[in-house]
């Protein structure tokens, strides 16, 4: 049995599904299914190609940057490569737009700079098993509504490899394109406000990528939208606002990545299977600022990651969210964030294994009061301990417990949180603590925590 989603989501993609069908595309979510039916088994590189994008329009060279004008076009050195050949460009400036559908491997050196002069998309890759590496592209327009980018992807088995890409609204756009290598890439959008930049990288529709050693920087956000098995491995992402955002998007590995001053590090929506495992998220501060975020998802591993100095370490709405499933929580360190771990669901199912807790003005908030017991704490190392450990087996003699005293007014009062540290609150936190008008609130139980931290595996 599985949980409906809310009303409005499911009647909205429902009558997604039905559109998408339409067209060609059967294997989709419709109301009351769960993530688990939005195309994890379908092998997209054998399935008829939908069309998706909007039509480009066309932009005269008048309408186009100055900057550009008297560039040769690239397209002509496109034109002229034979299908499988190397196409190795002269260094110099080209004009855009490109469009390529044909399996080529263009190599620039990293000498070789295409612009559009601000207008329409940059680099079109419509083809399967091409190659594109070395060049530097630039100058796309700055239209949401034709996603203007420097890279479309719309074919399987390519390897995108080692470009520089700038002043553009979207970086790499890949759509119903599978099983390529998105790799070595340096990425930025345009100097916009941040929820008006287009998205660093972005997946829709896109399976069994590999998304590698990519250097993410004043983007929006990184996507994967109905995106099922790919792997995020040694990026890092600086100054924009998801680091990574999943969607009806199961079974996606995220390992050794590093993020910086993100509004969000990692979300987990609608997401079944998969997890993350030795990443560094640090400085995801802010009004909403989370570490690793998680909503309606479910059978999640966060194992072996460093969750420092952020608002939020972990937040969670109803997570995980089908029956029998859990999210596990391993040999993770959570330092120095205002919360370190904070659960707004009542379902339970949360296992935390091993962990470090140490500096945190907060380490654990569960919503609803006599939910402390719903999730499951063991071999826990905090730093707020104070028992002994009279056999030295390394574990405390008596169970740690977290309590909620005059927490709870900003806990129960969330516009109360502002005032959290204040000299205020922590006068009455300590009288609470020391003559309790009212009992307080079980957050958390571990039976067997640490006295020391555990010794964490290296990334």
């Amino acid at each position: 049995m599985t949980r409906w989603r809310s009303v409005v989501p499911g009647v909205v993609l429902g009558t997604f599904s039905l559109l998408v069908t339409a067209q060609g595309v059967s294997d989709t979510v419709g109301i009351g299914e769960t993530s688990g039916r939005l195309g994890e088994k379908a092998d997209l590189s054998n399935a008829p190609r939908v069309t998706i994008d909007r039509p480009k329009p066309t932009f005269p060279l008048y309408e186009r940057n100055k900057r550009m004008h008297g560039y040769p076009p690239f397209q002509a050195l496109v034109d002229a490569a034979p299908p499988g050949s190397v196409l190795k460009v002269p260094p110099g400036n080209y004009a855009g737009p490109v469009v390529v559908k044909k399996p080529l491997t263009i190599e620039g050196d990293g000498k070789v700079t295409i612009d559009a002069g601000d207008r329409g998309t940059v680099f079109s890759l419509e083809t399967d098993g091409a190659v594109l590496r070395g060049i530097h592209l630039t100058g796309s327009g700055d239209n949401h509504d034709t996603d203007d980018s420097c890279l479309d992807v719309r074919g399987h088995n390519n390897v995108i490899e080692n470009l520089v890409i700038d002043n553009c609204l979207f970086g790499i756009d890949l759509k119903q394109s599978s099983n390529n290598i998105v790799r070595g890439n340096k990425i930025s959008s345009k100097p916009f406000d941040l929820g008006i930049r287009g998205d660093g990288i972005r997946l829709w529709y896109s399976n069994n990528n590999l998304i590698e050693n990519n250097l993410v920087t004043d983007s929006r956000d990184n996507v994967a939208w109905y995106s099922h098995r790919n792997i995020y491995r040694g990026n890092e992402g600086r100054r924009s606002r998801y680091s990574i955002h999943f969607m009806f998007a199961n079974n996606n590995i995220v390992e050794n990545n590093r993020f910086y001053d993100n509004a969000v590090g990692i979300y987990f929506m609608y997401m079944e299977g998969g997890g993350a495992r030795n990443n560094i998220i640090s400085h995801a501060t802010g009004a909403t600022g989370m570490a690793l975020g998680f909503k309606e998802a479910s059978d999640i591993f966060i194992e072996n990651n460093e969750i420092i100095y952020s608002a939020v370490g972990v937040g969670s709405d109803l997570s995980p969210f089908q029956p029998n499933t859990t999210i596990r929580f391993k040999g993770n360190r959570f330092a120095y964030n205002g919360i370190a771990v904070q659960l707004t669901s009542e379902l339970g199912g949360n296992y935390l294994d091993d962990n470090i807790f140490e500096g945190n003005l907060t380490d654990v908030y569960q919503a609803g009061r006599g939910q402390g017991d719903k999730n499951k704490w063991n071999g826990n190392y905090f730093d707020t301990y104070q028992g002994f450990d009279r056999n030295g087996d390394g574990f405390g003699d008596t169970p740690h417990e977290e309590y909620a005293y005059a927490d709870m007014i900003w806990m129960e009062t969330p516009p109360a949180r502002f005032f959290k540290t204040s000299p205020v609150l922590e006068l009455l936190d300590f009288l609470e603590r020391l003559a309790p008008i009212t009992s307080p609130e079980l957050q958390a139980r571990d039976p067997k925590p640490r006295m020391h931290p555990p010794t964490r595996k290296a990334g």
